[in-house]
């Protein structure tokens, strides 16, 4: 048997435990997990904690950020996981690659254009690989949304009707955290919209040209809550009495999970995890339009929404010979306020196929298990376990992370700008 491939994980905040938790299970035959590196000690030991007592693992060393060449020296990984800030994230990315180690990294690859092009030129340079955890590839409804198209029975791709709904539980978890700061997140047609931008590249096989957008903060936000005669405000939720009853609080103290990751490791780094959605300080948009035009001349329409009655999304493909038609009602949640398997899960799913000339029919997909529309432990067997020949091509890497993210960067440039933006003149590919 070949040995184990060694890991190292950067990052131990609400999405580290899908990775972790995955190693330390299912795949601890060909995986290896050797140190966790968090600007926060008290949350790496609560990970620690974790590993040993939920999931029966040794401890792991702990790295403080400062200390990640260190730890890349000590424990000579094979592969560094990135789970951090998102701003953080190619600082990780092209230091573990110059030191020698693959990457798997959390979506967004990156937030903006210049660290996007230092990605690639890193890439270039070293030649390791990056792998972008795109789950939603996975999912066998978006596989076979893909097959379908590849089989031709719509002919040509020639536009795209877009809608994701997040709703006032999951959208509004986005204006609590530090996401709600942009130059954290790239904002969430960079954070969240990669995720739909690339499943957009990947079933129409073509990437963007051009994007033309419109955002603003509507519902979220001090101004836009006293606008609808709110009158008591908080600045964080946990403790304070203005909050009680506000539907959109998240008071860390009834939850023993956020209460251990957040509100007890506050002392190491001031991290509040429990804002006030409708406190000032807010520079992400909550209400999103945006236009692209790809390079096989296929257009996308596309809204993204963040205070919805439901989550899930509508999507319209229309081709030269009919049209396909899926709708997605997912299963609310906080982010690790909860099972890791009610992330993205399905309540319900239709993907209905109108032939130019003919009956209408619903597709037949299989049903998958876990987060994600069941996309979650086909994407971990991917990256830990002994992956299988994948017809669809569903592995992301750095040219995927890119072309994702590259939208919604250029999305945000059009906001800023009220101009067409050409992806030509945000980077370079090799």
């Amino acid at each position: 048997m070949s040995a184990k491939k060694k890991y190292v994980l950067v990052g131990t905040g609400g999405r580290a435990e899908f990775f972790y938790s995955a190693i330390a299970t299912d795949f601890k035959e060909t995986s290896e997990l050797l140190a966790f590196c968090d600007m926060n000690e008290i949350r790496m030991e609560y990970a620690n904690k974790l590993l040993t007592d939920k999931y029966n693992y040794p401890a792991v060393r702990t790295y403080k950020s400062d200390q990640f060449d260190t730890m890349i020296e000590t424990e000579k990984p094979d592969v560094v996981i990135v789970t951090s800030v998102d701003r953080t994230h190619h600082t990780y990315i092209i230091r573990a690659m110059e030191l020698g180690c693959d990457v798997i990294t959390e979506k967004p690859m990156t937030i903006d254009e210049k660290k996007c092009q230092d990605i690639l030129d890193t890439v270039e340079r070293t030649g390791k690989n990056v792998r972008v955890t795109f789950n939603y590839r996975y999912a066998p409804h978006h596989t076979k949304a893909r097959e379908l198209i590849a089989s031709g029975v719509i002919g040509k791709v020639t536009s795209v009707h877009f809608e994701w709904l997040l709703n006032t539980q999951h959208g509004a978890d986005y204006f609590r955290r530090w996401h709600r700061d942009k130059r954290n997140s790239g904002g969430l047609l960079v954070h969240k919209s990669t995720h739909h931008f690339d499943l957009v590249n990947f079933w129409i096989g073509s990437q963007p040209e051009s994007v033309f957008a419109y955002g603003d903060l509507l519902f979220y936000g001090r101004e836009n809550a006293e606008q609808r005669g709110i009158t008591s405000f908080y600045d964080r939720a946990t403790g304070n009495p203005n909050a009680e009853g506000d539907p959109f609080a998240l008071p860390l103290d009834s939850n023993p999970h956020l209460k251990a990751m957040y509100l007890d490791a506050e002392p190491a780094d001031g991290y509040r995890r429990d804002q006030s959605v409708f406190g000032d300080g807010i520079s992400i948009e909550d209400t999103m339009g945006v236009l692209v035009r790809y390079k096989n001349n296929a257009i996308l329409t596309y809204s993204l929404n963040a205070y919805l009655p439901w989550e899930g999304y509508r999507i319209a493909f229309n081709g030269t010979k009919g049209r396909i038609e899926m709708t997605i009602i997912e299963q609310s949640y906080v982010n690790s306020g909860g099972s890791k398997a009610e992330e993205g899960a399905l309540k319900a799913k239709t993907i209905t196929v109108f032939p130019m000339f003919g009956e209408p029919y619903e597709a037949e997909v299989e049903e998958g298990e876990g987060g994600h529309g069941g996309g979650d432990p086909v994407l971990l067997n991917d990256l830990f376990g002994t992956p299988v020949e994948d017809p669809f091509n569903r592995a992301a890497n750095h040219i995927d992370g890119a072309r994702s993210i590259l939208t919604g960067i250029a999305a945000n440039r059009s906001i800023r700008t009220g101009q067409q933006v050409q992806i030509a003149d945000l980077v370079r590919f090799h």
